[in-house]
């Protein structure tokens, strides 16, 4: 058992200060840029192709903003519309936390069709890149919200349990860390085996794969993890993150499914 008692600041100079959520932003855009890039560059290698590198980064720029935007709005309306309704202005201040990762995705998935169609990119091929790189950003994600003591599990006495001292006195499942670990680490090499086996060269799959996965991990580990408290819980006493999940599903099912059979016909 662990008592929690991290500082969610790194530092604080009163003008300058920083901390550990938005280091775990800007360390998932780093790495992810620097592994996108190497990945683009082992795809012109072995399979003999062209993609411009410098366009890759300007998508970068269309990806930070989609996840910004896209984040923001999904929390705005999956997790807390009454509220933003009464307080539009509020929808800004995202300094104040409330963040979908659902509503990311979805932002990405527009900004990649929006970019491509303008650049004459493969959509497919830049999701499937993105999806390669998610878990990276998702990883740093939610060690951020295990040190911010949010979106902790409910009451438990394993003895790998947390006290967030600055939520209650209870010993919790630590769902963040559940999360970091599967839908980070071990969605991270679930689609490294597959890149590394040349399913990259089947633009989609690798995306089809990364929702299929994501969606089983988050949708059992939401079991383990509080509803959020104006929710609770909704439709067959499931979480709202569960239901986005089981469409995502639905979807990445889908992509995997007729990718396959294309890979067969081919």
């Amino acid at each position: 058992m662990y008592i929690h008692n991290l500082n969610p600041i790194i530092f604080d100079f009163g003008i300058l200060s920083l901390n550990w959520y938005s280091l775990a932003y800007l360390a998932g855009i780093l790495f992810g840029w620097w592994y996108g890039k190497k990945i683009i560059t082992l795809i012109n290698y072995h399979h003999k192709k062209n993609y411009n590198l410098n366009l890759f980064d300007d998508y970068i720029t269309y990806v930070i903003i989609s996840i910004i935007i896209g984040g923001r709005l999904g929390y705005v309306l999956f997790y807390n519309l009454n509220y933003f309704l009464s307080n539009p202005i509020e929808i800004l201040f995202i300094w104040n936390g409330g963040m979908s990762f659902h509503g990311g995705l979805l932002g990405i998935i527009i900004a990649t069709f929006i970019f491509s169609k303008k650049r004459d990119f493969d959509k497919l091929l830049l999701l499937d890149v993105v999806a390669c790189v998610a878990p990276i950003g998702i990883f740093f994600g939610r060690i951020a919200n295990f040190i911010n003591s949010e979106l902790y599990g409910p009451e438990t006495s394993l003895p790998w349990s947390v006290k967030f001292i600055k939520v209650d006195e209870l010993y919790r499942h630590p769902s963040q860390l559940y999360e970091a670990l599967f839908e980070g680490v071990v969605l991270f090499l679930i689609l490294m085996y597959f890149r590394n086996k040349g399913f990259l060269n089947k633009p989609g799959y690798i995306s089809g794969l990364f929702l299929l996965f994501y969606s089983i991990f988050r949708f059992v580990i939401e079991f383990f993890r509080v509803p959020d408290e104006q929710l609770g819980l909704l439709l067959f006493d499931l979480t709202m993150g569960q239901i986005i999940s089981f469409i995502f599903l639905l979807i990445g099912i889908y992509l995997v499914i007729s990718k396959h059979e294309f890979r067969k016909e081919t």
